[in-house]
């Protein structure tokens, strides 16, 4: 695996920087992904050479409406120009499928792929691999490259990295937070990132179509051998209008179940594809099953999207989460 000093040194060197996160992008992916610009920017200021230097972030999916207050947003865009870029860099995910359509290697030319993650089930698809489990979120690795390339967090990017500390660890609720993911949180705050207002615009947004989609959703939730489900369809989410991508946090709310030690969410996509979210309790490892079928994350949060109809969808995942949970 690589290591940030030598990425870092390869930053310094880049004039032109595509960054790419995930589709469906979460807090940590836009977090980490504007954080990182956040960072560079100040990287290229100290050595004196931003006036020449080209960064453009890149997502194939929208960013979600409760992260379009995050500073730089609106500069990410759907499609990545063609370059040439001197690198190229993943965050926040495990695998090429996971970045999109505005991942195209073959385009790429001599430029390296760097890749910073933090999920277990990341394959190291890069030339370079920056992957730390013990991380809560993307966004502290992002922190650790801040430490290596020797530059101070302005608030800029104190907001957008604790986005996705927050986002990832439901608010410091995740098993993996230790004493020193809270001493980066407080750092990030007295850089000038406001935890309030990140948890506020984050974990407490629900719009009212998303509750209503959690209504139609939790009409059939289902509870069987420890393990709860849900399903949301392609035609309840038009039918109260609620978002595109996801379920809305649904899964996590499962979870909370006490009867359950895993849940999942599965959702319709408008091309038939199904989306699934699992969530879990300590003990029972859902990014493997999401790595059987295509996917990956965390051992207690993880996902995938495999071929639909949901029936099959549904009979195919569930005998695997079953078996899990017993």
């Amino acid at each position: 695996m690589s290591t940030l000093t030598e990425i870092a040194s390869l930053l310094r060197r880049s004039r032109r920087v595509l960054a790419l996160s995930h589709v469906a992008p979460d807090g940590d992916a836009i977090g980490s992904l504007l954080g990182f610009g956040w960072v560079l920017a100040a990287a290229w200021r100290a050595a004196g050479a931003a006036a020449d230097r080209v960064f453009v972030p890149a997502c194939a999916d929208p960013v979600p409406a409760q992260l379009r207050w995050l500073p730089g947003s609106h500069e990410i865009v759907s499609e990545a120009p063609p370059g040439p870029w001197d690198v190229v860099v993943g965050l926040d995910a495990s695998d090429a499928p996971r970045l999109g359509r505005v991942f195209q290697p073959a385009g790429y030319g001599s430029a390296p792929v760097v890749i910073l993650d933090h999920h277990i089930t990341n394959l190291q698809f890069g030339a370079l691999n920056y992957v730390d489990p013990s991380a809560v979120a993307t966004a502290q690795i992002v922190v650790d490259l801040a430490d290596a390339l020797a530059v101070p967090i302005g608030p800029e990017a104190a907001t957008c990295l604790l986005t996705g500390l927050v986002t990832d660890t439901l608010g410091f609720r995740t098993a993996n937070v230790t004493p020193a993911v809270l001493a980066v949180a407080m750092r990030l705050m007295e850089a000038g990132a406001s935890l309030s207002e990140v948890t506020g615009r984050t974990l407490n947004y629900r719009p009212f179509s998303v509750l209503r989609l959690w209504g139609l959703a939790l009409a059939d939730v289902r509870l069987e051998h420890g393990v709860a489900w849900a399903v949301i369809t392609h035609e309840m989410r038009q039918r109260v209008a609620a978002p595109a991508n996801g379920d809305g946090g649904l899964v996590s709310q499962l979870i909370n179940a006490p009867e359950a030690a895993i849940a999942a969410v599965f959702v319709e996509k408008p091309d038939g594809q199904v989306e699934i979210g699992f969530r879990s309790r300590p003990g029972y490892d859902v990014s493997q099953v999401a790595l059987s079928l295509g996917g990956g994350g965390h051992p207690q949060a993880a996902g995938c999207t495999i071929p639909g109809p949901l029936e099959d969808a549904q009979r195919r995942v569930l005998p695997l989460l079953f078996r899990l949970a017993e």
